[in-house]
Order: C-alpha cells, then sequence, then structure tokens
C-alpha cells in the first residue's frame, strides 16, 4: 500500500463521513434556529421545546436521505473493495 493510497483513502473516508452527516446536521440547524427565533420572539425559555423538535426533524431527514445514503454507502464500500484488489503489487 502506497502512502498516495492511504492519502487517498483518508481523504474519500472524510469526505464520506461529511456527505453522509451533512443532510441530517444542516436540518438539525435549521430546526434549531427556528425554534432559537421562535422561543426569543415569545421568551419561551423552554429546554424541550427545542430538543423534542430536532429529534423528530433528523428522523424525518433520515427517513427522507436514507435511500441516497445506502447508496452513496454501496458505491463507497464498492470502491474500497476494488481498491484492495489492487493492493497487490
Amino acid at each position: 500500500m502506497t502512502p498516495e493510497m492511504v492519502v487517498q483513502l483518508g481523504r474519500r473516508s472524510f469526505e464520506a463521513v461529511i456527505l453522509l452527516s451533512a443532510p441530517l446536521l444542516i436540518c438539525a440547524l435549521v430546526v434549531g434556529l427556528l425554534i432559537s427565533i421562535f422561543q426569543a420572539v415569545t421568551s419561551i425559555n423552554e429546554a424541550t421545546l427545542a430538543f423534542a423538535p430536532k429529534i423528530v426533524a433528523v428522523m424525518v431527514a433520515m427517513v427522507v436521505f436514507f435511500p441516497w445514503m445506502m447508496m452513496y454507502m454501496s458505491d463507497f464500500t464498492r470502491e474500497i473493495y476494488g481498491m484492495i484488489a489492487n493492493m497487490r503489487h
């Protein structure tokens, strides 16, 4: 295994982690921001008000984005297995 392959594998792994987590994190961020604006406007300071909707929103986003996430992970796994086959010198 050459150093270039290790760097490429590390880079692709970080890309995969970022791309797979981004939709869920963005959804949680948007919902949290909207809840915070709502709390600031109405002067409601309830901690669970921000927590529960974020969980629901992330679960809905997971259902929506799950097919794409599985397709991306399947392609990434096939790519990794292809790299393993090419590691022989």
